[in-house]
């Protein structure tokens, strides 16, 4: 595993040309988010998102979360209902992860064959920068072990995962806590899937201002 030392605010261009070439040939990133941090590869590369869940040692059935630059990137890979835009319009950069109708592209195992995906924008500058340098929405499931802890640390990363992971970019501490929260928003009205870093009682509320 190569580990890179990368200001969290002020991500150099060096870093992020070398972790793009990592990932441009199907390799597995680590990264630090606005809540853990995360493991990236391309949703669209079968073979990257199968590298992934080795790594993690996860079910098939379970599907692997997205983040994204920007609001483009993430029209790229689902499609925003009414209902996705008003929450990512009150919530987004932040902690709340949107299910949505998936666009074709995005590989079956990421989006668990369910048809939908969850993505999100964090409120990270590296983690923003890295999807930006990418060029695509990226993956985002927490850098562990399934069922075991999610690191927010790079040390805590390269203790669990080691050399399972080829590049590692420690931009210090997360910010740890809970995981996003996870909301179906492919409908009219909101779904919690996963609770979170968001209370369900504000995305909520912020609907009621409607």
């Amino acid at each position: 595993m190569i580990r890179l030392r990368v200001d969290p605010t002020h991500p150099s261009p060096g870093a992020l040309r070398q972790a793009v070439t990592v990932l441009a040939r199907g390799g597995v990133v680590a990264y630090p988010t606005d809540t853990l941090y995360g493991l990236a590869v391309d949703p669209a590369r079968g073979s990257a998102v199968e590298a992934l869940f080795r790594v993690k040692a996860r079910e098939a059935a379970h599907a692997i979360p997205l983040i994204a630059a920007d609001l483009s990137q993430v029209e790229r890979v689902g499609r925003m209902t009414a209902l996705a835009g008003e929450l990512a319009l009150r919530f987004w950069p932040g902690p709340l992860t949107l299910v949505i109708e998936a666009r074709p592209g995005v590989s079956e195992a990421v989006l668990a064959r369910t048809g939908r995906v969850a993505v999100r924008i964090p409120d990270h500058r590296l983690a923003q920068a890295l999807a930006d340098a990418a060029g695509c929405a990226l993956t985002s499931t927490s850098a562990n072990r399934s069922g075991q802890a999610a690191p927010s640390t790079a040390d805590g990363v390269a203790s669990v995962l080691g050399d399972e992971v080829d590049l590692l970019l420690d931009g210090g501490p997360s910010p740890g806590g809970l995981p996003s929260t996870i909301v179906d928003a492919s409908g009219d009205e909101p779904v919690l899937v996963r609770a979170g870093a968001v209370a369900w009682g504000r995305v909520l509320e912020s609907l009621r201002r409607r």
